[in-house]
């Protein structure tokens, strides 16, 4: 097929050596790749191969996007190789490369990955999961993908040290009895002029190619996605129950944002330990993150604090009375026997040998926590005391208490509950459910040895995963989902999927295992949960996102949102907190092409609450807040959130701008961190300083870099948004002028296409949210731009609709913009109207001759806080 005219990459396949074997726009020849006569990688074994990409002979996509890939094919080649004698981890070099700069991401830790830039091979990560690289000789970027192929996944990393530079894939089954020496298509490239493009036409590729996943397109979206949420993780841990979770939603309702979903986090099932009798429910004691991590399901339902409620108890006028601050107590006290252990573990290994002090304290602390525990049982206690006898299976645990909860609060639309892939972090107890599950022991993959220590996998490492046999992985899931459906539960966060790479070796291998684990995970999300009720976590690699995106819409983007720093914080609670953002940014780059990427939740009175939140404004995916009861900035809450629950959500989803794509924003002590996204009318910019952490590639580990916790130089420039990006807002990016507004300075300026950038600089951990709006002559000579309501930090999200009408007569121009929200409006007008209108009735306005107008509108409660406002001239 010829490539389609005007193709940037025509050019470049016209050409090519005569002399190198041809595969579209890349070529092979006396050991080096090329794209044109550009050498991407020398040194290249003979036994690597390159083949053009073609069509399967069968595939499982959808016409359109066959038909795409098709139009793409001469852009995008397949490597392969064959060694001399078969193995579990075959790898080879790819050849090597110096002087070019890259862009990649990496696993960090089991479940998480990050951003990493370079210039030369050696600069590469371990388990780099794809590695961009800028040819600006050709004004093109190259993507290289590790892929699936058969029972083996793929990734990348820098060679050994007397290998310099070169790039080695290496092929992982996860069991020494699938062995393999061949693979035809175990990595794909592809070229493109547009970094963004690129990563589309790629993944598309890939989809074609494996049909084991859908993209992102294909799949409909969760009804939470453009709503306002709270999680219980932040404000209970572990000891989350069903008066804690009531008290919580009614504080932020009647502070004026009612959520309109809960994330009933970790902490609600029924498990227990090894070491317990069978029936025997942990979770009474269970308080902070890895206590419960070698804890193990042993009934499908809810555990005992959840189980004993009845129906009505927190509806009635004479509820219990609640203890709003006991779980921040509770956990500060389960935070100090934490530290405590920590405290006397190092002095044990620096060989002390009177630990007596520390039994001591310990013993003491913990007989605080018992007491502390016992007396909130009558805050949880609610399966008596009111004479109506026994109750039926309706009117106890959680389906009543998700009834109650509806009632209470009207808007609820969804309740989800946490899950681990394998049921608990432990997985399944075995003899306790009807299920063949076995404890395996935790293995782990040589890929990972030079990831950063992880709580969680020590922990899976300490008890084995209780491990469900494969071939009734679907009936796990249907057995868990078919209960929650029953109760009124809408969806499941599905946490620790990584897991069964620890345990994959007797099951067929990661691939064979992950398969059955996720067909069985999509068939009961299509039963039970409408096919889109799940938010997946802890999923940071790429065999989940092309082996278990069949069915999951929505995933999780950064690693947890950390108020602190648990192992000890080198800046206070500052500096993690750039981390957190600077994952979700550059991981959005290929995760968005599977699932929408979630930001994930954060807490609004943390010292960089406003930071955060102004992420999530124009990240493109639901808000949601982890806030602690009492513990909530109301006023931030609202520049988030609408009265009714729902945000005004980017139509696309944030990713870092180009200008970024090659820099590290973390500690290279002269980015900033912009990240771009679109609106109906207009397009977004959010710019943050993230400098001062990052990580440490020979400690290993995510570190403070505290001489780069400064101020920053920035600059911005309407061209730094994408507007090609959408079909509907193409026509954006061309027009001659823009009016910008800068959120925190409250401040409006005019500039054009062809002028300079707008100079910025920020504090640490500060930002600034620009608001572009294409100026538009709307007859008259009078120029028009509309900001949006600049109390929301996403001005440009509340515009519904713009309308000109031109009509002969006295008023002859009148301008009608449609807001959802309450608030101020700002449109930049070159002219002072006449009149305003704010649903139909004349208003007063605010009048800048530089042409700033400033409106203000109440929120409109009869058309769910949509106005009309008309400006006449």
């Amino acid at each position: 097929m010829a490539p389609p005219p005007n193709d940037p990459i025509a050019s470049v396949n016209s050409t090519t050596h005569s002399a190198a074997p041809k595969s579209g726009a890349f070529s092979l020849s006396e050991g080096k790749l090329f794209l044109n006569n550009i050498p991407l990688l020398s040194d290249v074994p003979s036994h690597v191969t390159l083949s053009p990409f073609s069509l399967p002979h069968s595939t499982n996509a959808p016409p359109h996007i066959t038909d795409q890939a098709q139009a793409q094919a001469h852009r995008g080649s397949f490597l392969g190789f064959r060694l001399p004698h078969p193995s579990h981890r075959p790898e080879t070099s790819l050849g090597r490369f110096a002087c070019r700069r890259f862009l990649s991401t990496f696993r960090f830790k089991t479940w998480w990955s990050t951003m990493w830039v370079g210039s030369r091979g050696r600069d590469l990560q371990p388990e780099t999961q794809w590695l961009l690289l800028h040819v600006p000789e050709l004004a093109s970027y190259v993507l290289i993908l590790p892929l699936i192929e058969n029972k083996f996944r793929s990734a990348l990393r820098a060679g050994d040290d007397d290998d310099h530079d070169h790039v080695v894939l290496y092929a992982e089954s996860g069991s020494y009895s699938i062995q393999s020496n061949s693979f035809r298509r175990m990595a794909y490239m592809h070229v493109a002029d547009d970094p963004y493009e690129l990563m589309r036409e790629a993944y598309r590729a890939a989809r074609v190619q494996l049909g084991t996943f859908r993209l992102v397109e294909e799949k409909a979206l969760p009804a939470l996605v453009d709503k306002f949420g709270w999680c219980t993780w932040d404000a209970f841990y572990l000891t989350v129950d069903p008066a804690g979770v009531w008290h919580g939603l009614k504080e932020l309702a009647e502070g004026g944002v009612e959520p309109r979903f809960l994330i009933v986090d970790d902490g609600w099932q029924s498990v227990n330990l090894d070491g317990q009798p069978p029936d025997e429910d942990a979770a009474r004691r269970l308080v902070l993150g890895g206590e419960q991590m070698t804890a193990r399901l042993h009934r499908f339902d809810e555990c005992e604090r959840f189980r004993r409620y009845k129906a009505g108890a927190l509806l009635r006028e004479n509820a219990p009375p609640y203890d709003a601050s006991r779980p921040r107590r509770i956990i500060r006290k389960a935070a100090e026997i934490e530290s405590v252990g920590k405290a006397r573990a190092k002095a044990a290994r620096s060989g002390a040998a009177d630990l007596s002090s520390f039994d001591e304290k310990l013993a003491a602390l913990r007989s605080e926590l018992d007491l502390m525990l016992e007396g909130r049982k009558s805050a949880i206690d609610y399966s008596g005391g009111d004479g109506d006898g026994e109750c039926s299976s309706d009117q106890m645990g959680l389906k009543a208490f998700v009834k109650d909860l509806r009632t209470r609060f009207k808007g609820l639309d969804d309740v989800y509950v946490w899950q681990a892939l394998c049921g608990a972090w432990g997985g399944v107890r075995p003899g306790a459910t009807h299920l063949n599950a076995r404890v395996v022991p935790a293995k782990i993959p040589p890929s990972l040895a030079a990831t950063m220590d992880d709580l969680a996998v020590d922990k899976i490492v300490e008890g084995g995963i209780g491990l469900v046999d494969p071939a009734q992985a679907a009936d796990l899931y249907e057995s868990m989902h078919s209960y929650l459906a029953s109760a009124g539960v809408t969806g499941v966060k599905v946490d620790v999927t990584h897991a069964l790479e620890y345990v994959c070796e007797e099951y067929g291998g990661r691939v064979e295992l992950a398969k059955e684990y996720y067909d069985g995970l999509s068939k009961s999300l299509v039963k039970n949960f409408n096919g889109t009720g799940i938010i997946s976590s802890m999923q940071q690699c790429n065999d989940f996102f092309f082996l278990g995106t069949w069915q999951v819409p929505m995933g999780r983007a950064g690693d947890d949102f950390w108020y602190d720093d648990p192992n000890g914080d080198p800046m206070g609670v500052y500096w993690l907190q750039g981390v957190h953002m600077i994952n979700c940014s550059y991981n959005s780059l290929w995760m968005g092409q599977f699932i929408q990427p979630d930001w994930d939740m954060f807490q609004t009175d943390h010292a960089c609450g406003a930071f955060h939140g102004a992420s999530r404004a124009v990240c493109g995916g639901p808000v949601y807040v982890s806030d602690s009861l009492g513990g909530h900035d109301f006023h931030l809450l609202k520049k988030l959130v609408f009265p009714d629950g729902t945000v005004p959500k980017c139509i696309h989803y944030a990713l870092p701008t180009r200008d970024c794509l090659f820099e590290n924003p973390l500690f290279d002590q002269k980015t900033v961190l912009k990240i771009w996204n679109l609106n109906k009318y207009g397009g977004v910019i959010g710019a943050f300083n993230c400098q001062g952490a990052g990580w440490d590639a020979k400690e290993r580990r995510i570190r403070g870099y505290s001489h780069c916790y400064k101020p920053v130089d920035g600059r911005v420039h309407p061209t730094d948004v994408e507007w090609g990006q959408k079909k509907e807002t193409a026509a954006l990016g061309r027009a001659q002028k823009y009016a910008l507004y800068l959120h925190q300075a409250n401040r409006l300026v005019l500039t054009n296409i062809s002028s300079g950038p707008i100079e910025f600089t920020l504090e640490p951990s500060a930002f600034e949210i620009f608001t572009f709006a294409p100026i538009e002559e709307v007859g008259g000579g009078v120029e028009f731009a509309p900001i949006g309501l600049v109390n929301m930090f996403n001005s440009g999200g509340t515009l519904q609709e713009v309308v000109v009408h031109n009509e002969e007569g006295e008023e002859g121009i009148r301008v009608r913009v449609r807001v959802k929200g309450g608030g101020e409006l700002l449109v930049h007008s070159s002219v002072e109207p006449k009149r305003g209108l704010v649903e139909g009735k004349e208003v007063g306005f605010e009048w800048k001759g530089e042409g700033e107008v400033r409106v203000d509108v109440p929120w409109n409660e009869e058309s769910h806080g949509v106005s009309d406002i008309v400006f006449v001239y």
